[in-house]
């Protein structure tokens, strides 16, 4: 197999950061100066990131981080790739680096759940008193998850705290699992719910480095991994392939994301190629007959076109 010349990498470190401001400012000209294309979030907590670039350049990236001592002992998890996954270069300073909005934030170096390893996780999770907790948005959940995870009724990770404390029956006398794409989401989260009287643990490295682990090879996991750059999905199970994934109209098996064609809506999707045309990629018909529709400007569809489209809708509707 040829070898693939470029590298996605995604990472994390929570370490104080003087200025981030400025921090991002000068890593914003480094990466551009590497060719580096993606997303890099800074705060005073640390930074989180995803690039992509040629293997020289993300090689040069890695090597020049762990060269700093506040990022000596920053894992990063290596995807190799056809090309760019981004199609920009990114570096944004926020005031945390996983939005939760915790009254009373904290530093996951002080207080975190128990790391697991894959393996660990692989065992935890058929025992009779464990819980799993996903820890992602729903979007997130709906492609792929682990067997028996619970899928929390909220739409961002910041309603996460809530909803757990409106539910926290379901969670008594149970260890709780939680999990997210890389890790960085559980870092925090899995310390919240310490503090809330929890028994917790969370899987080390994330989904990610489950499953790459050579030993479980990502079992127990159904459906694929929703990633934040141009790949969208990728294969976590190495053993068999579960597709959960549904249309978002038919429910048929589908793991194929579109956003919808109303930017002030911007909804993420599943949604089979024929279906995308058929519902002008939108989610309703408030967002089909939106005024700045993406999908009608994309095609350039006349205003015949639109309305012929929304008949047949309306009459399929009826059938």
């Amino acid at each position: 197999m040829e070898n693939k010349e470029y590298q996605v990498l995604l990472y994390y470190q929570y370490v104080t950061i003087d200025d981030p401001e400025q921090f991002a400012k000068d890593h914003l000209a480094f990466c551009n100066e590497l060719g580096l294309l993606g997303r890099v979030l800074v705060a005073e907590e640390g930074i989180n990131g995803t690039v992509s670039g040629t293997v020289e350049a993300t090689e040069a990236y890695m090597k020049a981080m762990h060269d700093d001592e506040r990022f000596a002992e920053m894992p990063f998890k290596v995807d190799a790739a056809e090309g760019h996954t981004f199609k920009k270069m990114h570096v944004r300073h926020r005031p945390e680096l996983v939005t939760l909005r915790l009254e009373d934030n904290h530093n996951p170096n002080d207080i975190t759940g128990e790391h697991l390893e894959p393996k660990e996780w692989y065992e935890q999770m058929q025992r009779e008193d464990t819980i799993i907790l996903d820890a992602r948005n729903d979007y997130e959940y709906d492609l792929g998850h682990f067997r028996g995870a619970i899928r929390p009724d909220i739409e961002t990770f910041k309603e996460l705290p809530d909803w757990v404390r409106e539910n926290k029956h379901m969670f008594e006398g149970k260890k709780v699992l939680t999990y997210c794409t890389g890790g960085i989401r559980c870092e925090k989260f899995s310390g919240w719910l310490m503090k809330e009287g929890f028994d917790v643990a969370q899987l080390k490295g994330g989904i990610t480095t489950y499953g790459k682990d050579p030993e479980v090879k990502g079992e127990l996991w159904d459906g694929q991994m929703f990633v934040f750059d141009e790949r969208l999905t990728v294969p976590v199970n190495q053993v068999e392939h579960t597709i959960v994934g549904e249309d978002y109209f038919t429910g048929e098996p589908c793991e194929r994301f579109v956003n919808c064609g109303n930017p002030e809506c911007d909804r993420r999707m599943m949604m089979t190629e024929e279906n995308e045309h058929k519902y002008m990629r939108s989610c309703s018909h408030e967002c089909r007959t939106h005024d700045n529709n993406r999908y009608v400007n994309e095609y350039n569809l006349s205003e015949e076109d639109v309305q012929a489209r929304l008949s047949q809708i309306e009459q399929e509707s009826h059938v």
